[in-house]
This record gives structure tokens, C-alpha cells and sequence, in this order.
């Protein structure tokens, strides 16, 4: 049978198929650790769970409005006051089935076929496959190691042409956890605004910032890129909900209704109950956001340095997330593996690690290591992963 053109060009998961074959190893009985996780560690606080339970109790298992329950979009609006200072009404709001699903609706909404995406790197590994289904073209412009990660204006503005639709930003980053600052933000949103490029800014990390770190959206620098940017959020790592499915896009009443208009032919409403869950994340916070938010900077600041003693890493401290993306080149340069992909299978299959290559990023010289998994797990991670690669430099 053949299948669709956009589907087959896909590029499978690099952070799936790693958990995968970790699962698989782990239900053959061996001693795997994994750190290519993208979720808290931490199970969604009860007062979300009693929240959720009660609303089915009290008969809301029907469907809702496509765009999400009227008191979640007025709980996500005044979330937006209090936080970032921006101002959206309940018409600039859509609850999907996750962040993800708010990515893949926005791009499915705004792109014509041939229409061009500027993606920044290293990137979250399902941006240019979900630009590539909604008939986009990904275009690729390299956040330099040297410059924690990030692009800068002239980069972006040299990669831009009559076909540039969009942009996307992620900041907090995942994989490399580094945050965009103000001054950044307003560069590249007054080339997006020169050149009517519209901004979509994922700021899925955005309660998990350290050493002082304060979020800023680019939304927020002036009305005019507010009026450019489609921001996209929700509760997965924030509230340690991951598996409730609830993000949630802000932005042109227009495009909001498209987008509206869109879901309700394909997936109609999120969760009726997730979406009371998230209610009651925004309405009833009872400290759990922090707790776990020092958690992670506990460990961070744990461990940075101890990634950095073994021998061929090299891993700037991140500023936000829950990750950390080492260059390892220098060790597999040192080693019998021909790339960082064959080295972390055999991370893997030989230490019993399963760690994230860089490729699905579009960094190949590193790899992500999720620390959302407890300190001694990760410790004795670093150990196995020191010892490993001790044994296979000048192989």
C-alpha cells in the first residue's frame, strides 16, 4: 500500500525510539537507567487530581466547546495578567491536547504549501517534521555553542526570504535549557515585524528557570509583536501533567478561530476532565509548582560539574528546563564509533544508559540528559556513563 507523501517523509522520534529500546532492555531485565525522559519525575499534585475526579463526580464527561472549557480560557487569560503581564480575552485563547498538538494545529492553520519556517538550533524534534505535514518547508539557522545555543538577529534575518511565514522560538529551550534575554527578543521580534514574519513562541519551560533567571515572552516587549506572535503553553511541565494533554495557544482572534474551526473536525474538545484538572492548576496552586522547581535546581546545580569531569564532555549550565546537552564529540572522536549515534547505542546496549543523540536536534556533536528522574539515579548514571567512555577512548 502506499501512503501519504508527508507522512513517509517523517522522521521517527529520536526521544521515542530511545525510550523504546531502553523499555525493551529494562522488560528483558536488565538494570537500565534512563535519562532521555521529557517529564517530571514528580506525580501531578493531588489538589489537581481531587479537582479532576470531583468534576467527573459532578457530571462533566460531555463534550465542550472545541476551543476549550469558558472557565479554563478565563483561568489561561488571567494566568497571562499575573505572569506576563499580557492581555488576552477568552476569544484569543484555545485549549488543545497538549503543546504539541497546539504546534501541529498552529502550523496546519497559518502554512500554504512552499511557505518557509524559520527553525532555530538545536530545536525540539518535532518542529520541522510537524512544519513538513502541514506542507511547510523547515529552514535552518544554528544557534552557535559558542553563543549558549542561540541565534542571533543577522543570522535569522540572513536566512529569510519571500516564502518566510514564521518563526519559531523556544525559551526556555529544550534540549539545551538555555533562555533567550529581552534584549535578544526585542532584536529578533523587530526583524520579525520588519519583514511580517509571524512569531510562534513556545514557552512550554517557563516556571522552570534557575539562579535568578525571571521568564520574559516575547509577547510582552510591545503590542505590536503581541499582535505578531502566537504564544504556546500548558500545564505538561509546569504541573507535572504530561499525560493530561492540556496546551493551549494565545493569540489573533483570527487564527484562534481557524484553529478553532480546525480542531472541532478533528479532535473536537481536549479531556473535559484534564481541562478541569488545569482549572484548578491555575486557580488552586498550593506550592507545588516551586517545590519542584527547586527540586530541579538542586539536582542541576548537583551535577553540572560532574558531567564536565568526564573525560571529552564539555556541557555549559543551562538556565532553565530540565536538561543538560553536553558536546561529547572529543569522547566519540576518541572511541571505535563512528558518530554519536552508534556511541549512545552502545551506551546503552554495553552501560545500561539511555541517553538522547544530538541529530534529532540538529546538534550531532552532543546528547540531551533529562536530570526529571531522582539524584541518585542520575549520579549513578554519570558513573556508569565516566566509565564507559574510560574504556573506549583510544580503543
Amino acid at each position: 500500500m502506499k501512503f501519504s507523501s508527508k507522512v513517509e517523509s517523517i522522521t521517527p522520534s529520536s526521544t521515542l525510539a530511545i525510550t523504546a529500546k531502553a523499555k525493551q532492555l529494562k522488560e528483558e531485565g536488565h538494570d537500565v537507567i534512563g535519562l532521555g525522559a521529557g517529564e517530571p519525575d514528580f506525580n501531578t499534585p493531588d489538589y489537581i487530581i481531587e479537582a479532576s475526579c470531583q468534576s467527573m463526580k459532578d457530571g462533566h464527561t460531555k463534550y465542550t466547546p472545541a476551543a476549550g472549557l469558558p472557565a479554563l480560557k478565563e483561568a489561561i487569560c488571567t494566568k497571562f495578567k499575573e505572569d506576563n503581564h499580557l492581555d488576552y480575552q477568552p476569544e484569543n485563547i484555545i485549549v488543545s491536547t497538549g503543546a504539541k498538538h497546539s504546534l501541529s494545529s498552529i502550523f496546519q492553520t497559518i502554512l500554504q504549501d512552499g511557505e518557509e519556517v524559520v527553525i532555530l538550533t538545536p530545536y525540539w524534534v518535532s518542529y520541522p517534521e510537524q512544519v513538513k505535514i502541514a506542507g511547510g518547508i523547515p529552514v535552518y539557522v544554528e544557534g552557535k555553542e559558542e553563543n549558549q545555543f542561540k541565534a542571533t538577529r543577522e543570522q535569522i534575518a540572513g536566512a529569510l526570504s519571500p516564502n518566510t511565514k514564521a518563526l519559531v522560538i523556544n525559551s526556555p529551550s529544550n534540549p539545551t535549557g538555555m533562555t533567550y534575554s529581552e534584549e535578544e527578543l526585542r532584536e529578533i521580534g523587530e526583524l520579525c515585524l520588519e519583514k511580517d514574519i509571524l512569531i510562534i513562541s513556545d514557552e512550554i519551560y517557563e516556571k522552570l528557570l534557575y539562579d535568578g533567571q525571571k521568564h520574559i515572552s516575547i509577547a510582552q516587549l510591545s503590542p505590536e509583536l503581541k499582535e505578531q506572535t502566537l504564544v504556546v503553553n500548558g500545564v505538561s511541565k509546569s504541573h507535572s501533567m504530561t499525560g493530561w494533554r492540556i496546551g493551549y495557544t494565545a493569540g489573533r482572534a483570527d487564527i484562534i478561530k481557524s484553529m478553532s474551526n480546525l480542531a472541532s473536525h478533528t479532535t473536537s474538545n481536549p479531556a473535559v476532565m484534564a481541562q478541569h484538572g488545569a482549572i484548578a492548576a491555575y486557580t488552586k496552586e498550593d506550592g507545588s509548582v516551586e517545590t519542584m522547581r527547586q527540586a530541579f535546581e538542586e539536582r542541576l546545580n548537583t551535577v553540572i560539574d560532574k558531567v564536565n569531569d568526564i573525560p571529552g564532555f564539555s556541557c555549559q549550565k543551562p538556565q532553565g528546563a530540565f536538561y543538560l546537552f553536553p558536546n561529547v564529540r572529543e569522547a566519540v572522536e576518541a572511541s571505535p564509533y563512528a558518530n554519536v549515534n552508534e556511541w549512545v547505542e552502545a551506551l546503552l546496549e554495553d552501560a545500561k544508559v539511555a541517553v538522547v543523540p544530538g541529530d534529532g536536534f540538529g546538534s550531532p556533536d552532543n546528547i540531551r540528559l533529562s536530570y526529571a528522574t531522582s539524584l541518585d539515579q542520575f549520579e549513578a548514571a554519570l558513573d556508569r556513563i565516566e566509565t564507559f567512555v574510560k574504556n573506549t577512548m583510544n580503543q
